[in-house]
């Protein structure tokens, strides 16, 4: 639509989790280094918390993708389901088969984890999504860790979650769990100089090679109705391209990302101008 007018190989601003446009602020470097660490150290559970939109999921991809050949990975990306339905998909990740009807999913498990620990490999198993796992899944997931051997654990688990993931642990049920929680880390969202290098990021990595795409003032209105959060930046970007590009014009101003800003209900709109 607008990628030949401003020079672009691809959409920056997509909504699709995509490791290649991943941005590496302090915070989300900080995270990268605290998860690598807790693998490296066979730390048994890692948890990563943030709000909707600040790039759990992208965070979640890109370190998939950043693994070596030490490690094992199972990857739930929908965690929403009963624990037995759970585990045999974890079963079947890390086996690369599905598992007949007789055969016990954590019996299955504990034969690919003994298999992946015999050959050298470490496992890890990532929960993206995990606030929505019910008390019966967040149970089953933590006696995955009382599966070990007389030196260490043989699988580890990262659980990425927005804030209700904490309002659950935090019942007496979840104690146990709660208490094998190693290495935390919360997701931030960006500041005006962070979104400033963010959009510089997405726009080079999708082939602008021009000056400053955004003028000043469409940038801090940007920032101030998005909060940072990464997910809205995307959307709200690309609604004043599209108004930017509609209008014939070279550059976003403030009229077009207030175009965009009306466009998106979850903007914020309380400091409107009268």
């Amino acid at each position: 639509m607008y990628l030949a007018f401003f020079g672009l190989r691809e959409y920056p601003f997509s909504l699709t989790p995509d490791t290649e446009f991943f941005f590496a602020d302090e915070n989300r470097r900080a995270a990268l280094s605290l998860l690598h660490f807790a693998l490296d150290n066979g730390e048994g559970f890692v948890k990563i918390m943030g709000e909707v939109g600040t790039g759990k999921t992208t965070l979640c991809r890109t370190l998939l993708h950043r693994m070596d050949a030490r490690f094992r990975t199972a990857y739930v990306l929908n965690p929403q389901q009963p624990p037995t339905i759970l585990l045999r998909a974890i079963a079947a990740d890390l086996s690369g088969q599905e598992l007949d009807v007789s055969q016990e999913p954590l019996e299955a498990i504990h034969r690919s984890l003994l298999q992946a620990a015999g050959d050298g490999h470490r496992v890890v198993l990532l929960v993206d999504e995990a606030q929505t796992l019910s008390y019966a899944a967040l149970e089953s997931i933590r006696l995955l860790s009382n599966l070990e051997t007389e030196k260490r654990k043989l699988i580890q688990i990262i659980l990425f979650g927005q804030p209700e993931l904490d309002i659950r642990l935090q019942q007496p049920q979840m104690r146990q769990l709660r208490q094998r929680i190693g290495f935390h880390h919360q997701l931030l969202p960006l500041s005006r100089e962070e979104t400033g290098a963010y959009l510089e990021h997405r726009l080079r990595h999708a082939g602008y090679t021009g000056g400053p795409l955004f003028q000043n003032n469409a940038l801090r209105l940007l920032q101030r109705s998005s909060g940072g959060t990464p997910r809205l930046l995307n959307l709200l970007a690309h609604k004043a391209l599209l108004a930017t590009y509609g209008s014939g014009r070279r550059r976003v101003g403030r009229r077009e990302m207030l175009r965009a800003i009306a466009d998106t209900p979850q903007a914020r709109r309380a400091w409107w101008p009268i």
